[in-house]
This record gives C-alpha cells, sequence and structure tokens, in this order.
C-alpha cells in the first residue's frame, strides 16, 4: 500500500525515496500539504507534489529522472536564427502570479492541468518566500511565455512553462539555463520536448547525489 502523510505530520514523514512505486513511476506517498516548510523539505529530497483535482496530494520521485545541465541546452539552427532576431523582453520574477496562472489555463484547455487553485496558492507562497521563481516573456505589455518552478541551492526545478508565441517558453527556459549559480535543472518527467532542448536521464541515486552536492 502507499505511504499515507497524515495531515498534521511532521514535515519529514516522507519514506525513504527508494520506496517509490515503479508503477506508476515514482510514486512515494499521498497526503500531508503543501505548506512552505513541506514542499522546501520534498524538493530537498527530490519530492514533488503532483496530483488531479479532487485526489489528496500525491508525492513523487521517478527514476530514472530527467535533468538539463545548463551548458547542455541544444540551441538548434532555427532557435539560433530566432535568438538574433527576436523582439521579446525577457524579465525575472516580474509577475509569477500572472505566469502560474496562465500555466495552468493553457495546460487546461490543451490536456488538463494538475495545477489547481491549491497548488497555484502554495507556489505564491513560495515565491513570497523566495523560494518559487519565474521567468516572463513579454510582447508589449502582453506576457506570450513562461515558466516557474523552485530555486533551492544551486538547483532549479521547473514545475510548468506555457507559451502564446511560437519559441516563447523555449526562449524563457534558454535565459533560465543561462542564469548564474544554477548549476541543475529537473525537469522531472521525460518527455521528447526537453530531450530535444538537451535533456537527459539519470537514476535517481545520482539525481539525489547532485542534489546534495548542489545544495
Amino acid at each position: 500500500m502507499i505511504h499515507y502523510i497524515a495531515p498534521n505530520a511532521p514535515v519529514s514523514s516522507f519514506p525513504d525515496t527508494n520506496r517509490a512505486r515503479k508503477y506508476p513511476n515514482g510514486l512515494l506517498a499521498a497526503g500531508g500539504d503543501l505548506s512552505i516548510e513541506r514542499l522546501v523539505y520534498a524538493y530537498q529530497r527530490g519530492i514533488f507534489p503532483w496530483y488531479s483535482e479532487g485526489d489528496p496530494v500525491l508525492w513523487w520521485t521517478p527514476d530514472p529522472r530527467c535533468v538539463l545541465f545548463p551548458e547542455q541546452f541544444h540551441i538548434s539552427k532555427s532557435f539560433r536564427k530566432f535568438l538574433k532576431n527576436h523582439s521579446y523582453r525577457v524579465s525575472h520574477n516580474e509577475n509569477f502570479e500572472a505566469v502560474i496562472q496562465l500555466c495552468a489555463t493553457v495546460r487546461r484547455k490543451q490536456e488538463g492541468t494538475w495545477i489547481n487553485q491549491d497548488m497555484q496558492q502554495a507556489y505564491s507562497e513560495l515565491f513570497h518566500a523566495g523560494f518559487a521563481h519565474s521567468i516572463e516573456v513579454w510582447q508589449g505589455k502582453d506576457l506570450v511565455g513562461g515558466l516557474y518552478g523552485v530555486w533551492l541551492g544551486k538547483v532549479f526545478f521547473g514545475e510548468s512553462m506555457f507559451s502564446l508565441q511560437s519559441n516563447t517558453s523555449k526562449l524563457a527556459f534558454y535565459h533560465l539555463s543561462k542564469m548564474e549559480n544554477i548549476k541543475l535543472i529537473d525537469c522531472q518527467v521525460t518527455s521528447e520536448h526537453m530531450l530535444r532542448m538537451g535533456a537527459c536521464e539519470i537514476p535517481r541515486s545520482e539525481f539525489e547525489q547532485l542534489l546534495y552536492n548542489f545544495r
């Protein structure tokens, strides 16, 4: 049976990550809450929440883990041309709430979303506490792309990104890869999109060692 965390349980009430299920890959525990303290404790150990509306909070730590080392970000010929010619403005932490709301809205239209109101509230609180960050892409006064995630030590744990115009989410991701003091970007679950941008899969044990090294 899956490990259950009571709502008032200590933030350290996660089982050892080697107890995570192989199918679905990485499911570790259910329950608990989305408090700042529990979220920070979880991310420090490579655990993140991901669940559907109406379900209990589900906590995950996949094996293998999809990550991107910033120096390995892949710039295709077409994207290199885009970088030279685009007129977008890119900012950091200028409008976190708008980014997470647009991530939820765009995903809901495309394929459904786990970014419900509780998640938006929790990550907004993380943002105001200095742990969550956003990258925004602007066309004039319009927000047309961006991403958000959690930044601890030298690791950025990517949560979601959105694009209202071609290449704008990739532009945000590119700028994230160029930010000083980020040595590792956690992409969580493997996708072809992330692999094309230079991400790779590593064993969970190696990922956890990198978290320790980059804390």
